[in-house]
């Protein structure tokens, strides 16, 4: 054992023993429990920032402690290579995106194996590889054949110049996120898969997920949206056609002062067709943000189109309007609109003129105030003819049966929750296994034809999609009939292919089907770890991916996580100074010298470079366009792998924020040099004799008592709770006790070793380097990493004494310290015998004297 700490030799022996002994390979097992770990796997970015590196040294500790728990253990990585990113750096480093994708995929690994992230590196995949999505297609084609695949035409945001479907998010005020060009409204044909047809399950399922956090279960049922209500039919004047509304507020309609509907909506394109002013309404609202949250807060707009509707129960006229906040995508596109009790109906009622009808109320008979609002509230009907009186539930039931009874209305459960688009016309993405045949019509490719290969040399230029542009790709035969066709030239959203990766791991190694029976062994995934941002659709796509698996024959499991966490974000403090144009110039912290005072908060700022005044903007989350990211390779380099997990780890608890502080990780250094030495200290004495537990003296016994008694928190910690930190502050008191436990004799050397063998194993899933030495150089043979986690003994537990409150008059007066079984005479006398108690009773009569075995004594004169 080397004198000194050495961060690089220790952690580069221990890689090499593991990758020698391959210790993280994981092998099948049915005699054995298993125990699957997995993180949400990274794009290839270049990279790895701090959120990767907290996120993968979480699932890295997990795993390790499941192992020592004599868990078979699977850690998989892989990377979710295809997707925009690549071809934006595509374009601006003229390059290949699937060079850029394999050479950062290759960096990346580096850096893991320099973390210590125990995965089993044979199970490594890229979605980019024709080996992965060769059955993704396949998968596609059985949905297609299963009829849970369809194509029609949908609204997208279509950016004019890059000519590409851009994401709501990549809409910004209207223009393309990097054209800047006016983003227009564009029907074009999309395929979907039929989500909604998991829909009830997907909902009724979260049920049976107790292990996933409550917030991300509520948001996903949000998402999903159940809801129970009516659809009714609304008859077009003078015509012999209806169009059909859904509400879940049958009790307002009798308030219905008008009916909107979606600017793509065929009533609306039909007055467009005749009126100037109803076509430049729709032309510009094609140009609108339609992400819901926009559509929630901007101004309400809508234009008459000269059509009435017949009110089912009144038979009176009711005007149809174009508004810009309902959507095509969404429900029937069209909405029934009850201005004095909805917001958004009373906002455009407001803005136009248009009637607001009271027909709810806080009861029968007090009208409803709606002047500065609508009244939205779920009391009883008012001016509604014959239903008036009624409470929800009541006119639900009652409008629901008379159109039921007039053939113009139907009770149904809707779902906020759409299809899923899966279509993207981009060029870096798993191809759709279609072709075009005008004899045949779209053609599903065969099995035998599969993997439709992308392409890996092209070169996006910002002219759309090249594939277009690739004849050698685009002509083909169609399977059917043999005639010349043409490819798809859309790709899979990257969501599809981050929605199967898990049970692939499995059995990354199959070529001859998508999933093997090794993918029943391991699934579902045990401790899944990621971003709450990824609460919603990538979780929810997954389920379903899951469930469709196993109707498919394909997994067993009807749910592909059954524990999740989501670990906080890391935050770092930024740095600016202004520029001549009033701008700021981020930069970054490694290149700032920071004064703190004694209490570590910052006094003032500084570049290192040239000592000028920089400004700090306190803490955020890490990112580029802030500049305040540090990097991991640095901190490796500097304080080595260990010291940058543990500080991790110590920080803050995982579902937490984290904050990353300089002077943490040089605490962090500080406390394995600590532990090293301690370890050094004591092996210098020779090997430890074996422990004589009925022969121990007192501090002797005090020591091991702290031991275990630690040692049963930490189980708690790491088990249950995963609140790492806390683990770790124990073995910090821990080693400072024992840095305060002089003795050399034979039992005190022997406590000495117990205690420093269970810091090291406690330690190694944190620190797993340091503890690979350390543990040999205790004397141990094996490796730690095959060592079993160590158990807490009761009866090291038992005090031989016990220190007791002293009160007097309710006051805290002394402290006694006392022979574990002591009478209560013998605790009383101690307690009357404490000279500050002497001090407090004197002279005095007492008059109650009350013992609280092993807490207090409560004196009363």
């Amino acid at each position: 054992m080397q004198q000194e700490y050495s961060p690089r030799d220790v952690e580069q022996g221990a890689q090499a023993f593991w990758n020698e002994n391959e210790s993280f390979k994981a092998r099948e097992d049915a005699a054995r429990e298993k125990f699957y770990c997995l993180s949400m796997f990274p794009y290839p970015s270049g990279r790895l920032h701090m959120g990767h590196v907290r996120n993968y040294t979480i699932g890295d500790v997990i795993t390790r402690y499941q192992r020592m728990l004599g868990k078979n253990v699977l850690q998989p990585i892989g990377f979710d290579a295809f997707g925009l990113p690549a071809e934006n750096a595509a374009m601006k480093n003229g390059v290949p995106p699937a060079q850029w994708t394999y050479s950062n995929i290759d960096y990346m690994c580096g850096q893991l194996k320099q973390l210590g992230i125990a995965y089993d590196w044979d199970r490594r995949l890229a979605t980019c590889e024709p080996s992965y999505y060769r059955w993704q297609q396949w998968f596609f084609v059985q949905l297609y054949q299963q009829g849970l695949v369809y194509k029609k035409a949908s609204i997208v945001n279509w950016d004019p110049v890059d000519q590409t479907v851009l994401a709501n998010e990549q809409v910004i005020d209207g223009r393309g996120w990097r054209s800047g060009a006016v983003v227009e409204q564009r029907e074009i044909p999309q395929w979907f898969l039929k989500i909604t047809d998991y829909a009830d399950e997907l909902l009724s399922e979260l049920d049976q997920l107790p292990d996933w956090p409550d917030a991300v279960k509520t948001m996903q049922a949000n998402w999903i949206g159940r809801s129970e209500g009516l659809e009714i039919d609304f008859r077009l004047a003078d015509r012999d056609e209806h169009i059909t509304v859904f509400t879940t507020r049958p009790d307002t309609l009798y308030g219905v002062s008008f009916v909107s509907v979606a600017v793509q909506h065929p009533l609306a394109l039909e007055a467009a067709a005749r009126s100037e002013a109803v076509a430049a309404f729709v032309d510009e609202t094609k140009k609108t943000d339609v992400q819901e949250a926009t559509l929630e807060t901007m101004e309400k707009r809508g234009v008459p189109l000269g059509i009435d509707v017949i009110h089912p129960l009144t038979g009176e006229r009711v005007p149809v309007w174009a508004a810009n906040f309902v959507l095509m995508n969404y429900g029937t596109g069209c909405v029934m609109a009850v201005p004095a009790h909805d917001q958004r109906d009373w906002e455009f009622a407001t803005a136009y003129g248009l009637p607001k009808m009271p027909v709810i109320g806080p009861d029968a008979e007090t009208p409803a105030d709606i002047s500065e609002a609508a009244f939205t509230d779920k009391a009883t009907t008012q001016n509604s003819a014959e239903f008036s009186g009624l409470r929800f539930d009541q006119a639900f039931d009652a409008i629901a049966s008379r159109l039921e009874a007039q053939g113009q209305g139907r009770r149904r459960v809707n779902y906020r929750l759409r299809d899923w688009g899966v279509s993207r016309q981009r060029y870096w993405g798993c191809p759709i296994p279609v072709v075009y045949c005008e004899a045949c019509g779209a053609v599903p490719v065969p099995d035998d034809q599969l993997p439709v290969v992308l392409p890996e040399h092209l070169v996006p230029d910002g002219r759309g999609n090249p594939l277009l542009r690739e004849e050698s790709f685009v002509n083909c035969e169609c399977p059917s009939c043999g005639k010349p066709a043409r490819r798809e030239t859309d790709t899979f959203d990257t969501f599809v292919d981050s929605s199967w990766y898990y049970a692939r791991f499995a059995c990354a190694d199959q070529n001859e089907k998508m999933l093997d029976d090794r993918a029943r062994y391991w699934l579902p995934v045990d401790q899944y770890i990621g971003g709450i941002e990824h609460a919603i659709l990538h979780l929810l796509y997954a389920r379903f991916f899951t469930k469709a698996m196993r109707d498919n024959g394909l997994v067993d499991t009807p749910e592909p996580f059954a524990r999740l966490l989501t670990q906080g974000m890391v935050l770092a403090e930024s740095f600016y100074r202004t520029t001549a144009n009033g701008g700021r110039e981020w930069i970054a912290p490694g290149e700032i010298e920071v004064e703190r005072d004694a209490k570590g908060g910052m006094l003032g700022a500084r570049l290192k470079a040239d000592g000028s005044v920089v400004q700090s903007d306190g803490m955020g989350t890490m990112s580029k366009s802030r500049n305040n990211g540090v990097d991991p390779n640095r901190i490796i380099e500097s304080h080595g792998a260990d010291a940058l997990r543990l500080f991790m780890m110590f920080t803050a608890p995982p579902e937490q924020t984290l904050e990353w502080s300089d002077a943490g990780i040089d605490g962090a250094a500080r406390f394995l040099k600590r532990l090293w030495k301690r370890v050094l200290d004591h092996t210098a004495g020779g090997a430890a004799p074996p422990l004589n537990a009925s022969a121990l003296d007192s501090a002797q016994k005090e020591l091991r008592r702290k031991l275990h008694e630690t040692l049963r928190k930490i189980e708690d910690d790491f088990s249950r709770r995963h609140t790492f930190n806390t683990a770790i502050a124990g073995c910090m008191e821990l080693l400072n006790a024992l840095y305060k436990f002089d003795d050399a004799s034979d039992n005190g050397r022997a406590v000495s070793q117990e205690t420093l063998e269970v810091l090291v194993l406690v330690l190694a899933p944190i620190v797993p380097h340091l503890s690979h030495v350390l543990w040999n150089a205790l004397g141990r043979s094996d490796a730690v990493i095959d060592a079993h986690w160590p158990r807490h003994d009761p009866a090291a537990l038992v005090a031989d004494t016990v220190k007791l409150v002293v009160q007097v008059n309710g006051k805290l007066r002394g402290h006694i310290e006392v022979a574990a079984d002591a009478t209560q005479e013998t605790i009383l006398d101690a307690a009357l015998a404490e000279e500050n108690v002497k001090k407090f009773v004197g002279e005095q009569i007492l008059r109650k004297k009350i013992v609280v075995p092993g807490k207090l004594v409560s004196l009363v004169v």
